[in-house]
Parts: C-alpha cells; structure tokens; sequence
C-alpha cells in the first residue's frame, strides 16, 4: 500500500532503520532515505523512481503523481520534513550542539575550533560549506550516539534565516566571528545583518546557553550582555588573550602568543599555516572554545598547528613561477575585502613585485556601486608599496569601463596573464566564488 501522509514520529523510525539521507540521485547511498527536494532549476519528486531503482529505501515527497508504491511517502513540504526529522533528531540524542555563524572567517573559525575538539571528542562538525537550511539539517542526521559533541556552522542571506536554523540545531552554545556588508541585497542594510546574525544569541540566551565573543568588537559585546559568556582577543579584559607577530615577506603565516591569566596559563606560542593576522580572531576563538571544554593546552597549540587551510581560504601558494599566492577567492564582500588588502599591504616589504588580483563583490544591491568604487580609491591611492592591479568581473567591468587592467571575466584575465607571465612576486587573490577566480591559480 502507498503511504499517502506520514507523521514526524513514524518518519523517525524509518530514519533510524535506513539512517541514511541523501538529497542527490548522484550520491545515492543504498538503502539511504531520499529526499526528493525542490531548486530553482530542479524538481526532486521527478527523481523518486530514479532513486528507488538505484537502491534507496524510501523517497519522501511532496508531489502525490509521483507515487509509485509502499516506497514512495506523501509529505506536505519536503524541505520542512527534512527539517523537522533532523530537528527531532537532535532532541532525541541531546549532544550538547555548538553553533557558529559571522559575516567573515565563521568556516575558518568552524575549521580551527573542530581541529581543536576534535583533540578530545568525538566531534561532528558541518563539512565544507553546508551552512544553509539543506545543509544544517543533513549534517544534523549524521549525528549518532557515538558522538559526544555537534558544531554548525550556520549562513545566512536574509532575515530570518539563523532563527530557522536554530529551531533546527538549538545550539547550547553560540559565536558570532563579526557583523559586516555582506548579502545586503537580501539583508538591505548593516542593521538586517546585525539583527539577523544576533538570532543565534537570542536562541542560545533562550536556552541559558554560553556565548562566546571578540572582546574588542564592541557590538557584538553590547550584544551579548545579559548571557554568561566567555571573551577572546588582544584586550586584557579577555578571557583568552593574543598578540600576533608582524608578518614579513619571507614568513607570511600567522604567528601569536596566546595565555588565559584566568587559569594562570602563561604565554604559549602558535606557529600556524594560516596567512593573515585577521586570523588570530578566530584563532583565539577556538582556543576559547577549546579551553572551556577542558582541551589540554597542549593539544590546542598542536591542532592549530597542524591544521592546514584548503579551497582559497587564507591559503598559502608556492608556484612553480616563483610566486608567493595569498589565495582568499572563496568570497568577498566590502569588509573582508579591506581587511585583506590592509594585511597585504601590512607585510613587511621584500624585494619583488606585489600585486593585487580582485574579483567581484556579489549581493550588495543598491550597496554594490559606492563598494566598488571605495575599494577602488583605497587601491588607486595606495604607492608604498608599488602595486600592479588586476580587477576581474561584471561590476568591475561596469565600474571602470574599458581599462586596461579590467577584465570582464576570469577566462579574459588567464588569457592577459598566459601572454604576459608573472613570475617572482608576491600576489593577493580574492573575490566573491561566482567569479572563479581560483581557475587563475594554476596560471601564477
């Protein structure tokens, strides 16, 4: 017999027997759970005999044509049951759930802080970027009795959308890295972005959680007021405190001391594999993180020490050209594009060319023009050092027309830069993914 409707609670019971969920007939493990999920492009119900046929237990879905039989379950939403099944999930296992979301550095802080717990738990953590409403819910289904701790990393492009992902995970625990311009074509201002990026305070505040904060960001600390809470930061007044060292053109990865005087721990020094000081923010916030859930010190200073950034994130490149490659291309918007090109041009100078590679800064809206064009000034006014600039996409292109140095996209810029070669220099990359910048890599 076709199930025609299915309650949360029966549908649990199937996940626990096939604990498996899959969203893609291109990943389709057997006797998984599939999810027949709808996109802009796409319609999963169409999919449902595809899965069954390539070995799923049961496709869920919300169109009842696609019936076929007992294999086939009618829900009234397919993305909220996905949803609400990983939600009742996390209240049936009761790990204790960590949650991390900001406008810049939420994966590398994600990346280094489960490098941290990792040392002492069986940690789950959100893999790559699955940070959104498909995303948090599929990794939540990967818990298991097994694990001893969750940290998700939460994203958000309008408002409203951290507090649907908080009804899913209901984090014990929350950080926000920092407030800045990003996604403000959904957020329409920097206010939207504060509020929506303070629905995770206000959801671990609802369940008497502990939030952690960057002592020196003063909004985030007004914020956070009236929740027990831990500091990070180069301030005295942190629980966790750090100094980074000055980079240098020969030693651009990020080196700090850290201590907590709380605990009476004295100085420790972190040599890591990150490029930037703008990194020992989230440095300090998985050290903080670490210290609370009792870490060794020790081990904290070896997974931050041996994690190594990957996919354009603060990411260091030799060349075979003899170029040194600050690779961030992973994203861009108008905050974490100053604080990288202010790091660039802090590194103490060695004797070679720098030069500037920038993409595009997407989903600004009404915001994108004055963006663009303050970023502009702050390059064009920059003379010590000398920098050679190479501006990369549509806005750029509709900013600053038809001049040499301005490319309307990544294929254009290769093509300058395979008929004139750089060799020997030190080259800072970024810019919003859309605009594929890290197909120009293997070009430097």
């Amino acid at each position: 017999m076709t199930r025609l409707m299915i309650t949360i609670e029966d549908l649990y019971k199937l996940y626990l027997s096939h604990p498996i969920v899959s969203t893609d007939t291109r990943k389709l493990p057997e006797g998984c759970l599939f999810f027949a999920l709808r996109g802009a492009n796409f319609d999963g119900n169409k999919y449902a005999g595809a899965a069954l046929e390539a070995g799923a237990a049961y496709a869920i879905i919300d169109e009842a044509d696609q019936l076929i039989d007992e294999r086939t379950i009618l829900v009234p939403d397919d993305l909220q049951a996905l949803q609400l099944l990983a939600a009742h999930h996390r209240r049936a296992l009761g790990i204790p759930v960590i949650a991390i979301t900001g406008t810049n550095g939420k994966t590398t802080t994600k990346e280094l802080t489960a490098a941290v717990l990792s040392q002492s738990y069986r940690l789950l953590y959100t893999e790559g970027n699955l940070n959104n409403h498909i995303g948090v819910p599929l990794t939540l289904l990967r818990l298991t009795s097994e694990h001893q701790l969750a940290l998700i990393e939460m994203g958000a492009s309008k408002p409203g959308d951290i507090a649907e992902l908080c009804a899913i995970a209901q984090p014990n625990y929350g950080l926000i890295t920092n407030i800045g311009q990003a996604h403000l074509e959904g957020f329409g201002s920097l206010e939207g972005v504060r509020r929506t990026k303070g629905e995770l305070y206000d959801s671990v505040r609802a369940r008497d959680g502990i939030l952690f904060y960057h002592e020196e960001d003063e909004v985030l600390r007004q914020m956070s007021l009236g929740t027990e809470r831990i500091s990070y930061g180069s301030s005295p007044k942190a629980y966790v405190q750090g100094v980074a060292s000055p980079s240098t053109g020969e030693s651009l990865f990020l080196h700090f001391s850290w201590s907590c005087p709380i605990l009476e721990m004295s100085a420790r020094e972190v040599q890591t594999q990150l490029v930037g000081d703008y990194n020992l923010a989230n440095a300090l916030a998985a050290i903080a993180i670490g210290l609370y859930f009792d870490v060794p010190s020790d081990k904290i200073d070896e997974a931050l020490t041996s994690y190594c950034p990957s996919n354009s994130r603060s990411q260091l490149i030799h060349s075979e050209r003899s170029n040194q490659i600050i690779a961030d291309a992973y994203n861009a918007n108008p905050s974490s594009m100053r604080t990288a090109l202010s790091n660039f041009l802090a590194i103490e100078p060695a004797l070679r060319p720098r030069i500037v590679i920038l993409g595009d800064m997407n989903e600004l809206g009404a915001s994108s023009h004055e963006a663009h064009q303050e970023l502009y000034q702050k390059l064009s006014s920059t003379t010590t050092p000398p920098l050679e600039i190479y501006l990369c996409g549509p806005h750029w292109r509709e900013e600053l027309g038809d001049q040499p140095q301005v490319y309307s996209n990544v294929e254009e810029l290769i093509a300058h830069i395979e008929a004139h070669p750089i060799n020997k220099s030190l080259i800072l990359v970024k810019g919003s993914n859309s605009i594929h910048l890290g197909k120009l890599l293997p070009y430097l």
